[in-house]
């Protein structure tokens, strides 16, 4: 057997096939000629999302921008570029019509993307702005909430006025055991925190914690990063402001989603026959 992709076993399916078929006659045939040997629990419907991701006309996220299949009127598939067997004048002008309806939609999902994008950007924006411009204090108190989201325990803010270098504190269990971990959150607007701060915060810690975490609205200097590990010393992690915003959107802290529906056409779908 010739090794293939699904795609081009697929491809090879209607060609010697010499007509039009449905995603799940295009499978069949793929199994009866050997064309290509699945290892998949549900094989049928991998080969239908395969030609659907590169059909014309059918136009969803995840669709992949090179197309080899078209679909005709009656939901069957066909090689794209390739005159369709026994096609009538008729059935001809109604493919250009439904090619010039897919061309359009293609542009509009493009435009979705472009907008979608633009969007995620402003509003990271906004969110990173606004957390910049939050208390100190309360600033503290986000990062014990954030710390809880992700699994850590006990986690408690020490008194601001004697923090003695950091902000607050808890647990995370790691295995059978749980490690203790300290943190402190720098507020900052454009200023970036330097290497200094992370060896004065890893020194305020060391022997108490077995690891220390900073939280900044702002960014790390290239010092600060390269400070985060040593010999013998206590690892610290750095988040910084556009981490942060990645850390809410991935969790959903302080972040609703509002999901809007986005057509697939699945017209073929009308067709299959039980």
């Amino acid at each position: 057997m010739i090794k293939r992709t699904i795609r081009e076993a697929a491809i090879e399916a209607l060609k010697r096939s010499g007509k039009p078929l449905s995603a799940n006659e295009v499978y069949n045939f793929i199994i009866e000629h050997d064309l290509y040997r699945f290892n998949a629990e549900n094989p049928e419907n991998i080969v239908k999302v395969e030609i659907r991701r590169h059909c014309e006309g059918v136009e969803f996220p995840t669709a992949n921008p090179n197309k080899f299949f078209k679909i005709l009127l009656n939901g069957t598939y066909w090689i794209k570029d390739v005159s369709v067997p026994g096609q009538t004048s008729t059935s001809l002008k109604s493919e250009i019509v439904i090619k010039k309806d897919s061309e359009n939609l293609k542009s509009v999902v493009n435009e979705l993307k472009t907008i979608h994008f633009k969007h995620t950007e402003t509003f990271k924006n906004q969110l990173l702005n606004q957390l910049k411009e939050i208390p100190a204090k309360t600033f503290e108190i986000f990062g014990k909430r954030l710390l809880e989201v992700y699994g850590f325990q006990d986690v408690k803010v020490t008194e601001y006025t004697k923090d003695g270098g950091l902000d607050g504190f808890g647990k995370l269990k790691v295995g059978i055991t749980y490690l203790n971990v300290a943190y402190q959150c720098k507020r900052w607007n454009t200023t970036s925190v330097s290497r200094t701060e992370v060896d004065k915060f890893r020194g305020a810690i060391q022997g108490m914690y077995e690891q220390g975490i900073i939280f900044t609205t702002s960014k790390f200097s290239k010092g600060a990063q390269d400070a985060t590990r040593r010999n013998g010393a206590v690892p610290i992690i750095l988040i910084d402001g556009t981490t942060l915003v990645d850390i809410m959107i991935e969790k959903k802290f302080g972040v609703t989603l509002e999901n809007m529906p986005v057509y697939v056409n699945s017209l073929e779908d009308i067709f299959i026959e039980e």
